[in-house]
C-alpha cells in the first residue's frame, strides 16, 4: 500500500480534516502574531502585579482579565478554535474539559466547605484526649 491510497493525495504527508498544506509560511505567520500576543500579555501581567500605579483593589481583577485573554489568544492562534463549521468537535471537546474541570473543582470545594462545617470546633478536639 502507498502512501497515496492512504491519504489521496500522493505528498506523503499527514493532515488532520480541514487542514490546508503547503501554507507553511501563512501559518508561521499565525503562530508568530499568537506568540507576540501572549508575550505582551504575560508582560502586562507581571506589570500590573508589580507596579503600584494602578488601583490595588482592582489589580485582581485586571489579572483575571488579563489571564481570560490570554486564554484566548491560546485557544485562537495556537489551538485554532475558531466558528468555522469543521471545528465543530474541537470546540466540543473544549466545552467538554471545562464542563470536567468545573465539576471537579466545584466538587471539591463542596466536598471541603461540608468537612469545615462538620468539623469539631478545635476546643473540644484537642480536649478529646483528656475525656476518656
Amino acid at each position: 500500500m502507498t502512501v497515496e491510497s492512504h491519504t489521496g493525495r500522493g505528498d506523503g504527508g499527514d493532515a488532520a480534516p480541514g487542514e490546508e498544506r503547503g501554507r507553511v509560511l501563512p501559518s508561521l505567520g499565525v503562530y508568530l502574531i499568537g506568540l507576540v500576543f501572549a508575550l505582551g500579555l504575560t508582560a502586562t501581567a507581571f506589570w500590573v502585579a508589580q507596579t503600584h500605579l494602578l488601583w490595588a483593589p482592582g489589580i485582581p481583577i485586571g489579572l483575571c482579565v488579563l489571564a481570560i485573554a490570554q486564554m484566548g489568544v491560546h485557544l485562537v492562534f495556537f489551538l485554532h478554535i475558531t466558528t468555522g463549521p469543521d471545528n465543530t468537535n474541537n470546540v466540543l471537546a473544549l466545552a467538554f474539559g471545562v464542563l470536567i474541570v468545573f465539576l471537579v473543582v466545584a466538587g471539591s470545594l463542596w466536598i471541603m466547605a461540608n468537612l469545615n462545617h462538620n468539623m469539631m470546633p478545635m476546643d473540644q478536639l484537642t480536649n478529646l484526649h483528656l475525656q476518656h
